[in-house]
């Protein structure tokens, strides 16, 4: 499961609907629109452009914490935060099939997001990166294998300084999948880094021993 949360602002100019809709050519699992700073009429606007690009797809668009902008414009969920409404309150004002994320800072957080109903959960920083320093050291993969290990049907995605290589180690970790910003932002083509983590992840199943296939044959 692949998520890319957008940033236009770090995209240094270049437009995000084409790198939205690049994402969705290449059957991307899910966009997070996280556009913090906008006012409610241009981020409505951009949530009404990025489902229209989604619409008959196989992505799905959720919004970073505004649940009407949500409703609103048809998208498929929301993205709670720490300081977004509660997840019950969220639950009692959405249709059945709306999905609701949560974003973790511990394994516990995981295993009560799961308890609550959510649909899915981003767990992080499992490593380090400038832009997750606020909600402290990173986690490691040591937390994310017991986060995911303690969970029986929602997905956990690894969130903070991943890339192609540590996309690997955090599903070997039992990770059901990454969310990020910049791997999805900071390439020339998301079409071909999609395919580049779908080759990896899919050459990374793990064997018996706890090495993934590539690791097993490099080690011979």
């Amino acid at each position: 499961m692949l998520c890319y949360i957008t940033d236009r602002r770090g995209l240094g100019g270049a437009r995000l609907l084409p790198r939205i809709q690049a994402g969705i050519d290449s059957r991307i699992d899910l966009i997070q629109v996280r556009e913090k700073d906008l006012e409610t009429r241009p981020l409505l606007e951009r949530v009404q452009a990025t489902v229209a690009l989604a619409c008959g797809s196989e992505s799905r668009v959720v919004i970073n914490d505004r649940l009407d902008v949500a409703l609103a414009t048809g998208a498929h969920g929301v993205h709670l935060g720490g300081q977004s409404m509660s997840f019950e309150a969220v639950r009692r004002a959405v249709p059945p099939n709306f999905w609701i994320g949560v974003s973790c800072h511990s394994a516990e957080e995981v295993w009560v997001a799961e308890q609550a109903g959510a649909d899915y959960a981003f767990l992080g920083p499992i490593f380090d990166t400038e832009s997750k320093r606020i909600y402290g050291p990173p986690l490691g993969l040591g937390v994310l294998e017991r986060a995911a290990r303690g969970v029986s049907r929602m997905p956990v995605l690894a969130l903070g300084g991943i890339t192609i290589a540590r996309a690997v180690e955090c599903m070997a970790a039992g990770a059901a999948g990454i969310a990020g910003i910049s791997i999805f932002q900071q390439c020339d083509s998301v079409s071909e880094r999609v395919k580049a983590l779908r080759r990896e992840l899919t050459a990374g199943t793990l064997r018996p021993n706890g090495l993934s296939e590539r690791q097993s044959e490099d080690s011979r």
